[in-house]
């Protein structure tokens, strides 16, 4: 039975049954009475909910779940409650491959409670699928409120183009804007047959939204679209911001986008497995990591050690809201570090300086570069488009596809981007034009001839 009623001005939603995390409530609403956001939380505090968190799902996972139960005794673990927050780092890891294609695996209720199922693209490889009870949807992932990094509140109209197929993100940020902001919501989708791309720019523009929840090069392609219908983004349309998930980018990319529609844009990182893990604020110096719902750690590629502040590894996420499928210590197979915080937006959260997935780095000479990296530094030139490739080749070389500008010609623009990119990376860059294909899913940027 799923009931809804107010407290503290704020939407919660409450399920009748027993929720493993029913402890923890009375913390959210001591915060909330008191006005205190979760993210300006001095650390400690943070760090003691965090390990009060780990010991309930803990105590939830060996208690109702065979993978979790065996993987402990493999590993040698005898405990089932954590001294401090270190203690995490002697838990197994939960890999990927474990649960690919496998609905039940770490299953931790009857399914009979399962709300709703959640599925990865399974681009490389089977899906993965992820099950949220009705706590899951409607409680845990509201619960810790970040105002700091999302000011929305019940004047925004928030536009959410992104995949409401499968995956979580279009009705993550839908539950987000209605039941923590009190937002109207547009539910455009991401392209296809409902949600055609002049369409969803006619609705924006004609109910005045004030926030869009995208990717990337969908906001590029909307800004595209803008063109060709006569909207002016900056007159017509008056966004505050942009919020960008589900593929990355570089600084540059998001600067031009900043540059077409006229508003702030800023990063949110996510899965469908692990929900919101980083979010920016307006600083712009990295992720704030989301440490109402997750515990990340930082650890060596292929290896096991944790490694300390501003070491570069895999990150490691722990889920400390999740009744359905919790997620104990899962390798994510993106790569980063963290750096504690002294931003000025107040937040005490760490920071996490993201680096990309582990597959997509790029080898180059021997040495590996984030594709964020080598996006940032062709973007410098103007007169590149936001539509572009890197074939990485076998020979060491690399080829730039653009599209041609009509204000330069494309031996000059050729001549410009190779000067530019030679002069960064030790290995010979070639450029050639091309049209490059738009898409309603994610973008392919890199390129491998093999």
């Amino acid at each position: 039975m799923l009931q809804v009623h107010k407290f503290s001005r704020k939407m919660v939603v409450n399920i009748d049954e027993e929720i493993c995390y029913e402890p923890l409530l009375s913390f959210f609403e001591e915060i909330e009475e008191a006005g205190f956001s979760f993210d300006a939380l001095p650390k400690e505090t943070i760090e003691n909910y965090q390990l009060s968190a780990l010991n309930m799902l803990l105590e939830h996972a060996l208690t109702n779940n065979s993978h979790y139960q065996d993987s402990f005794k493999m590993k040698g673990v005898t405990f089932n409650k954590l001294l401090n927050i270190t203690h995490l780092s002697q838990l197994p890891f939960l890999q990927k491959d474990m649960i690919r294609g496998d609905r039940s695996k770490i299953l931790c209720v009857n399914p009979k409670q399962i709300g709703q199922v959640h599925v990865t693209s399974g681009t490389t490889g089977k899906p993965i699928y992820t099950s949220f009870t009705l706590a899951d949807q409607y409680i845990y992932e509201l619960l810790p409120k970040y105002t700091h990094l999302f000011p929305e509140n019940e004047n925004d109209i928030c536009a959410v183009a992104l995949p409401y197929e499968f995956a979580l993100p279009g009705l993550g940020f839908q539950r987000l804007f209605q039941f923590s902001f009190g937002s109207t919501v547009l539910s455009l989708g991401k392209g296809g047959y409902m949600a055609p791309v002049d369409k969803s720019l006619e609705l924006m523009n004609e109910f005045g939204a004030t926030v869009l929840a995208t990717t990337p090069s969908y906001a590029a392609l909307l800004a595209e679209e803008s063109q060709q219908l006569g909207i002016d983004l900056k007159k017509d349309m008056g966004l505050k911001r942009i919020i960008l998930t589900g593929e990355g980018c570089s600084y540059s990319f998001r600067n031009r986008l900043e540059k077409l529609w006229g508003c702030k844009v800023s990063f949110f990182y996510g899965s469908t497995e692990c929900g919101v893990i980083g979010i920016e604020c307006k600083e712009h110096n990295g992720y704030h990591i989301a440490e109402g719902h997750v515990r990340v750690e930082i650890v060596e590629v292929g290896g096991d050690e944790v490694l300390d502040y501003g070491q570069t590894g895999e990150l490691v996420v722990t889920t400390l809201l999740r009744e359905g499928m919790p997620m104990i210590r899962y390798r994510t197979g993106d790569i980063g570090y963290l750096e504690k915080s002294e931003c000025a937006c107040g937040c005490k959260m760490d920071i996490l300086q993201l680096r990309g997935r582990l597959e997509s780095q790029v080898n180059i000479d021997g040495e590996l570069y984030s594709p964020f990296i080598l996006e940032n530094f062709l973007l410098e030139i103007e007169e590149v488009g936001l539509w572009y490739h890197f074939v990485i080749g076998t020979d060491n070389k690399v080829t730039i596809e653009i599209e041609p500008n009509p204000t330069i010609s494309n031996d000059e623009l050729k001549e410009k981007v190779e000067k530019h990119m030679n002069s960064i990376f030790p290995v010979p860059f070639n450029v050639n034009f091309k049209d490059i294909p738009r898409t309603f899913g994610k973008a392919t940027r890199i390129l491998f001839n093999n």
